[in-house]
């Protein structure tokens, strides 16, 4: 297979490290629409070239490795690949994705979102092994055309992924909990230390805790508010559900209600069950 894949940052990037070490890729190929990315995914040899959108509508499969918005508007000059091509999207939200795809190229369509990733961004985040192991969530399948739905199954499974299958909606709602709603939090609550302590302290005062919770904070501003606008109704439930629970705390704590605490954390303590 000759892949091509849009989008040369963590995700693309380390897609492409990947897929080069497969034995039925023949080769893979990019692009980005910022030059310098195309210029470090050569240097760090990520892709054997950078090519053209008629190039990569030649190859016979094309990843989508961009946030949302520029996802959405990508599928419409994919309309004419052949009946063949394999397109796959990695976007972290999916209903948006998947009532937006062109009808003339729906059953080439298979929607999905590896459930990876860091804090960092761009071609020099790129991580070879980073789906390795990793769950992969390919939603609305029946809609993808067999060819299509096979050889995306192929893929992952030689990526060493676990696969999952969903629709949009139900995709997108437990994403809200699972993974946006922590972004949401992580930047509030690196706002909250900033307004209020100085750098110094900060630097002197900051464990493992602290940074392990502010973490996400480091991620790419304009995927997030990408994914927050178009998770939006999602992500609103999950965060006043927080606020709910946090709420209950903070006035436990207020009421001397020891008791009460003791049993939140413990409560909290079992999420982790699942997990060990």
């Amino acid at each position: 297979m000759n892949v091509a894949i849009i989008g040369l940052g963590l995700m693309g990037g380390s897609l492409a490290l990947s897929l080069k070490k497969l034995d039925f890729i023949k080769s893979v190929v990019g692009s980005d629409h910022n030059q310098e990315h195309q210029k470090q995914a050569l240097e760090l040899n990520l892709v054997d070239s950078i090519v053209s959108l008629d190039t990569i509508k030649k190859c016979d499969v094309i990843f989508l490795a961009i946030p949302v918005d520029g996802l959405i508007k990508v599928m419409q000059d994919l309309v004419d690949v052949s009946s063949d091509t394999t397109i796959i999207d990695l976007g972290s939200t999916k209903a948006k994705i998947v009532t937006s795809i062109p009808q003339e190229i729906r059953k080439n369509f298979v929607a999905s979102h590896p459930m990876t990733g860091t804090e960092n961004y761009g071609p020099s985040a790129a991580i070879d092994g980073l789906y390795k192991e990793r769950v992969v969530v390919m939603c609305d399948l029946e809609n993808s055309g067999g060819h299509q739905r096979e050889v995306a199954k192929k893929i992952f499974k030689a990526l060493g992924m676990k696969k999952y299958f969903m629709g949009a909606n139900e995709h997108d709602r437990h994403a809200a909990f699972i993974s946006h709603m922590p972004h949401a939090i992580s930047y509030s609550l690196a706002n909250t230390v900033m307004n209020q302590e100085n750098k110094n302290n900060i630097l002197a005062l900051a464990a493992g805790g602290f940074r392990s919770m502010s973490r996400l904070a480091k991620s790419s501003p304009n995927m997030w508010e990408d994914i927050f606008r178009q998770n939006k109704g999602n992500l609103l439930e999950a965060i006043e559900l927080f606020e709910h629970e946090l709420h209950k705390l903070k006035n436990s704590i207020i009421n001397d209600e020891w008791d009460a605490v003791h049993h939140n954390i413990e409560s909290g303590k079992k999420l982790h069950d699942i997990f060990d």
